[in-house]
């Protein structure tokens, strides 16, 4: 028969392995072979006003000029500047006509703007020659189909022209000096004159000898 004082010591011993069981069964096993996790650190980002002479676009009737790969209108268009923005200003063409600028975002980083439209600060800055890229070639050359052609080729049947035939000479009348109111040298009105006042001469003879 169990007396009270090995009652005492069951129920105790009872109690502690309850809980040193709850405690096992509660708590977290903690695996030997995993690495504890760290905090990756997250580098600072430093930003800052770029150094060098800058290209301003100028304030126009536009309110953006075009950005394109060379420094012709021939290369492609690949974007826009807005009014009044600042972009590095990395060169100049050959003939300074065109701006090499900092462009993110296309090939290269670099485009170009027209020089007219941008004012480069400070004044006095003095970009360097950079040689244009290679011209774009065409991705297709437009071909024309010689049988497609031939249908609008019109053919015209030469017209024979009626022979010429030249015109009769035409007559021209001649006119010949007329000598009839001339004898010798001396005109003809002057004989007649001679005449008549030689008749009025001898009317009055005639007349004087009547009497």
């Amino acid at each position: 028969m169990i007396n009270r004082r090995q009652l005492v010591v069951l129920l105790t011993a009872l109690l502690i392995g309850l809980v040193v069981w709850g405690g096992a069964w509660g708590a977290t096993p903690v695996l030997a072979d995993r690495p504890a996790l760290q905090a990756t650190p997250v580098p600072p980002t430093v930003t800052g006003t770029p150094s060098g002479p800058m290209a301003v676009v100028l304030q126009g009737s536009e309110p953006q000029i075009n950005v394109r790969s060379g420094p012709l209108t021939t290369y492609d268009l690949v974007g826009v500047l807005l009014a009044g923005q600042k972009v590095p200003a990395k060169g100049r063409s050959p003939g300074g006509n065109w701006i090499l600028i900092e462009y993110p975002g296309v090939q290269g980083g670099q485009a170009w703007v027209w020089s007219l439209y941008v004012r480069i600060e400070p004044l006095d800055a003095v970009l360097p020659i950079v040689e244009p890229p290679p011209t774009p070639s065409p991705a297709v050359t437009n071909t024309i189909d010689p049988t497609l052609a031939a249908k609008f080729i019109v053919t015209l049947e030469p017209t024979r022209l009626p022979t010429y035939t030249a015109p009769p000479p035409l007559n021209i009348p001649t006119f010949t000096a007329d000598t009839g109111s001339v004898v010798g040298n001396i005109p003809m009105g002057f004989i007649i004159a001679g005449l008549a006042v030689l008749g009025l001469l001898l009317g009055v003879l005639s007349f004087a000898q009547s009497r």
